[in-house]
């Protein structure tokens, strides 16, 4: 039998400070090539990365946890002491946790089963999540569907662009005739502008590198298109700086905040980065008149929300869990049957090649005579199976892969993992790479998981 199992490395938002997430966090090309380096690795059959803003985590279904833990501390060797690993079902415990948003910083928000999918999507386009991936995947889809349709989890604040709406009316009350800006074409940002203009703000500005992206966003918020150049001048008219970019270092500097702080007299203004990497530098907070806020500075903001969905979290809890063991005994079940196959070929081999010695020695017999030989040795062969049969059955029905693996052991037959299909929105074939149409990751990696 394999020894293959599932492992999951990763660190969170609950492990690791911003500073540490943001030196592994990966998107686009350098994900897809991590992706490939992970695969290479020996021992290593199928692999998947989830780098969203708030975690970054490898799934590898291997020998042993060893290639996953080398992702992190190749990147920052500072990662080790904040990373957490989990194995079996342990592990497809936690994605399933993850994937429903049980495990978010706004538990019950809706992004992340989008980003997960994604994350299978990168993973299917560089060749390496296959048949297991594929399976696991499909059940945890499934799983957070059920919690989202089942429970009221996703009621009230679902989401980081929620949360700084809320941060944004607590400092300021509401934005009658003050401007927002957004700096980059992010999702998240462009969620929180619209939630803003709730609030009464008159202007809403945004400021992106590609014109058209911008101009495109401009248009979806009922905002107005500026160029990157004249991102100084904005910083002095807006009162709220919401900042999710593509970039991997920080685009509103200590200075530029310095600058316009002077030519707005010292108003106060917010500054509300979503990236990770972080594209506000931390200095800014330091400011007089700067309320300068983070992903990680969010999680003081939505401790009330955690209370108020206890209890369609507990319920939430209980759906995942009675998934995952169901996907325990669909894997045990799965591992039982090229067992019992290759069982019954190996004695369905014997017996024919027995029954062709035997009428060797017995000379001619007429067709009567040698259909009773055949029938004779297969019924021999399905009474001495028909117990094994049953009892690696139930064996499987019940979660146990002992059984399966002893008898595996005892007639020296090798498991097979058997194919699956693919994970819905992904490639017609899981264990194969897929065509360029299949998902790639965004150019920057934000929201609330």
């Amino acid at each position: 039998m394999t020894g293959r199992e599932l492992f999951l490395v990763g660190l969170s938002h609950h492990s690791a400070p911003i500073e540490v997430r943001e030196r592994v966090a990966l998107a686009g090309d350098e994900l897809k090539a991590a992706l490939g380096e992970l695969r290479q690795e020996g021992g290593v059959f199928e692999a998947m990365v989830i780098s969203t803003c708030n975690r970054v985590e490898v799934l590898v279904h291997a020998d042993g946890e060893g290639a996953a833990r080398r992702f992190f501390t190749a990147r920052a060797a500072d990662a080790a002491s904040h990373l957490y690993a989990k194995e079996g079902k342990e592990a497809v415990l936690h994605l399933f946790r993850v994937t429903a948003s049980l495990d978010s910083m706004v538990v019950g928000e809706q992004q992340i089963l989008g980003q997960v999918k994604e994350a299978y999507g990168v993973a299917c386009a560089a060749g390496t999540a296959g048949s297991y991936l594929s399976r696991l995947c499909n059940h945890a889809f499934a799983t957070a569907k059920r919690v989202r349709t089942q429970t009221g989890i996703g009621r009230g604040t679902t989401s980081l662009s929620q949360v700084a709406v809320e941060l944004v009316e607590k400092i300021f009350g509401d934005l009658a005739g003050r401007a927002i800006l957004l700096v980059g074409a992010g999702k998240m940002g462009a969620l929180s502008a619209r939630a803003l203009a709730g609030l009464g703000a008159d202007r809403i500005l945004v400021a992106n590198r590609s014109a058209e992206r911008g101009m495109a966003l401009a248009a979806e918020v009922e905002g107005s298109f500026r160029t990157w150049d004249e991102l100084p001048r904005l910083l002095v008219e807006a009162d709220v700086v919401i900042v999710s970019t593509g970039s991997d270092r920080h685009v509103v500097t200590r200075e530029m905040i310095q600058t316009a702080m002077r030519a707005r007299r010292h108003r106060s203004v917010c500054l509300i980065d979503l990236s990770v990497p972080r594209n506000v530098d931390p200095a800014c907070a330091a400011l007089p008149d700067v309320y300068a806020y983070d992903v990680d500075d969010l999680e003081k903001v939505v401790a009330a929300t955690r209370e108020a969905r206890r209890d369609e979290a507990v319920r939430a809890e209980s759906l995942v869990a009675a998934d995952v063991e169901a996907f325990a005994r669909d894997r045990h079940a799965r591992a039982a049957l090229p067992v019992l196959g290759k069982l019954r070929r190996q004695a369905e081999e014997i017996a024919r090649a027995e029954v062709e010695r035997t009428l060797a020695h017995l000379g001619q017999l007429d067709d009567k005579g040698r259909r009773s030989v055949e029938a004779m040795a297969q019924a021999i062969v399905n009474k001495l199976l028909h117990v094994p049969t049953t009892r690696l059955k139930k064996a499987a029905s019940l979660g146990d892969a002992e059984l399966p693996s002893a008898a595996a052991q005892l007639f020296g037959i090798e498991g097979e993992e058997p194919a699956a299909p693919p994970a819905e929105g992904a490639p017609a074939r899981a264990d194969s790479p897929p065509e360029p149409a299949s998902p790639s990751p965004p150019a920057k990696l934000t929201g609330s998981s």
